[in-house]
Parts: C-alpha cells; sequence; structure tokens
C-alpha cells in the first residue's frame, strides 16, 4: 500500500499544485500523525495541537505551489508549518507529566524542536535541517547542545 503511494506522489504533487483537492488530501495525509505528535509534544495539550495541524494543513493547501522540490521536501516542509503554528509562548500545565516531559518543557521551544524532531518523530538529520530551515552542521550542534542540557536538567533518580 505504502509503495503505491509513494510512485503516486510524483503525479499527484502536480495535480495539488494544480488545485485538485483529493491530490493534496493523499499527500498530506501520512504526514498528519508526525505533525500532531510534533505539535502535542511541543505544546502538551491536544486541542490546540489538532488545532495547529488543522490551521497548517490549510496553510499547506494555500501554499503548496511554493514548495520547491520533489515530493521527498514534503515531509520536511510541511512539519516546517507545524513548527511556525505553535505558540512560542505556550506552555500549559499538564496534570500528568513525567520527568522526562518536564524536563522538555523547561527547554525553549527553539532548543525543544530539533530534539523532537530528531528522536521522537526519528528524522533522519538533513530532514530536521530542512524542516528548521538551517545546515546540517547547525542541526547537529543544536541537537547536540539541546541534548546536553536536558541531561543537566534530569537526576539521576529521574532518569532511573
Amino acid at each position: 500500500m505504502m509503495t503505491a503511494v509513494m510512485e503516486e506522489r510524483p503525479s499527484a504533487m502536480a495535480r495539488a499544485a494544480a488545485g485538485d483537492a483529493d491530490a493534496f488530501a493523499l499527500l498530506i495525509e501520512p504526514l498528519l500523525d508526525p505533525a500532531y505528535r510534533l505539535a502535542a509534544v511541543m505544546l502538551s495539550d491536544r486541542t490546540a495541537a489538532e488545532d495547529a495541524v488543522q490551521e497548517s494543513s490549510l496553510k499547506a493547501w494555500r501554499k503548496l505551489r511554493q514548495l520547491r522540490g520533489d515530493a521527498g521536501s514534503l515531509r520536511p516542509w510541511f512539519l516546517s508549518i507545524v513548527a511556525i503554528q505553535l505558540p512560542a509562548g505556550a506552555d500549559p500545565t499538564a496534570e500528568v507529566e513525567s520527568d522526562l516531559h518536564r524536563a522538555l518543557r523547561r527547554l525553549s521551544p527553539e532548543e525543544r524542536l530539533p530534539l523532537v524532531l530528531h528522536f521522537y518523530l526519528d528524522l533522519p538529520l538533513d530532514e530536521v535541517a530542512r524542516t528548521m530551515g538551517i545546515s546540517p552542521a547547525a542541526t547537529k550542534s543544536r541537537i547536540y547542545r539541546a541534548a546536553r542540557r536536558l541531561r543537566s536538567d534530569l537526576t539521576p533518580e529521574e532518569v532511573f
């Protein structure tokens, strides 16, 4: 099934760019789950995450013609739209929160984003770089610094 979707992507890209909503839905549907997971981790609020993904989907539909590159560029492009839609000041308090999640919340959104993209969504470094609009070297550096800060925020008791 996934192979059929991958083979259909180039023609779907052209059709979607020409205004075909069904082709756009075919392209965006596999990206909604990672987009929601990104928003949910960054915002710690399911409703706000759903809203951010919905707004991002609408924005992606309106701006699809601006996408440069092939179908492989779609995921980082869409996730970058999701990341832009996330309110910078959002810091809701969750009732049940793990120590790791609390430590992640202590990071700034700029520090948290590359960690979530790389380790939680399992994106390769080049896709994280494209999503964030920075070089792969800068991506590695940001991930390293954020992970180092995250480690320093966790006590051994919180890890075990």
